[in-house]
């Protein structure tokens, strides 16, 4: 079975060094991320052995045309890019090929099917975060399984996917599961501002009463578009702007697994800050802000914060913000009212 990536970013390379024993794996990407590949692949973390993969397992190059012949296509650029990762596939696949859209967002998956009309489009979820720690080496800091459109077609790549040891789950709810991880990508922004690891982050309930806020939002966007995001922790997705707001202590109780992560792991925009790119605010917070207006509603929170961020993108203005700093200019009051708000209010 041969598997393209396209966009061998983190994620992608995370990926693709996976299946990289077990199919034929192509990456496609940047030169500044090919280039460390020159000796190989070093993926790392979630309670996994480090493993190195030979450079010999693995076909690298910036070439699209290098997407031809492929079985599976995994798209995983970023949001703002999916318009012309589709021109780049246009024209250059099989008509059995398979696309697979492991991306962060709403809409991307979709973008592809109107863009690829003759070709299978499946939407996934990646649930954890990837990070690239050094040349040619990949951290997963957190867990949690694949997901994708249950359908045939799907079949021999999650074969391949649970052969390299990964998890993976079908499902027939993906839309309900992408706004689920929409809410948890809400942080993103949030610990990419605090400059923390993400354990430390979430242990702080000044980031979290800004993620509350940022989900109340979102969850009023849901239910005024008819939509009821999926369960995918132990915390029905109503209750966790609750959850967040907990004192720490009893956080620590309630979350335990939320706060389960890698000492080290950080949300992928921390690095697109860190590294000088530009962000996926605008499929994350900016996509709350645009939902809320069409039903209607407002979210100042997620409007603010997305700001923050794009702010933070300038050459030379990235700074990291404390959690009561960030919590002010949020809202720009005390937040002592946070404190009395229980399910169902």
């Amino acid at each position: 079975m041969r598997v393209a990536v396209l966009g061998a970013g983190s994620m992608g390379c995370h990926l693709g060094g996976h299946l990289a024993r077990h199919t034929d794996v192509t990456l496609v990407g940047r030169p500044s991320v090919l280039d460390g590949l020159a000796d190989g692949l070093t993926l790392s973390g979630a309670g996994r052995a480090r493993a190195h993969v030979p450079p010999e397992l693995l076909t690298r190059t910036t070439d699209p045309d290098a997407l031809a012949g492929a079985d599976y296509v995994l798209v995983t650029v970023k949001s703002a890019a999916t318009a012309a990762a589709a021109r780049e596939l246009t024209g250059r696949l099989r008509p059995d090929t398979t696309v697979v859209s492991f991306q962060n967002g709403l809409h991307n998956a979709r973008l592809l099917r109107d863009a690829l009309p003759q070709t299978t489009v499946l939407a996934g979820m990646v649930p954890y975060n990837v990070v690239h720690t050094g040349p040619g080496t990949f951290h997963q800091g957190t867990t949690g399984a694949l997901m994708l459109d249950a359908h045939p077609a799907a079949r021999p790549l999650v074969a391949a996917l649970r052969a390299a040891r990964l998890d993976v789950q079908p499902r027939d709810d993906m839309p309900r599961v992408q706004h689920a991880k929409l809410l948890m990508n809400l942080n993103n922004a949030v610990n990419a501002l605090s400059g923390l690891p993400l354990r430390e982050q979430l242990g702080q309930r000044a980031y979290r009463l800004c993620l509350a806020r940022c989900q109340q939002e979102a969850l009023a966007a849901f239910a005024a578009a008819g939509v009821r995001p999926a369960r995918l922790g132990p915390v029905p997705a109503r209750l966790t702007p609750w959850v967040l707001r907990l004192p720490d202590a009893a956080f620590r109780r309630v979350a335990a697994a939320s706060l389960a992560v890698d000492a080290h792991a950080r949300s992928s925009m921390w690095e697109d800050l860190e590294r000088g790119r530009a962000t996926e605010v605008d499929a994350l917070q900016g996509e709350v802000v645009a939902m809320a207006r069409r039903h209607g509603l407002t979210a100042p929170a997620n409007a603010r914060l997305a700001a923050l961020v794009h702010a933070a993108e300038q050459p030379g203005l990235h700074r990291p913000w404390t959690g009561p700093a960030l919590l002010h200019a949020l809202s720009g009051t005390s937040d002592a009212t946070e404190d009395r708000q229980v399910p169902g209010h």
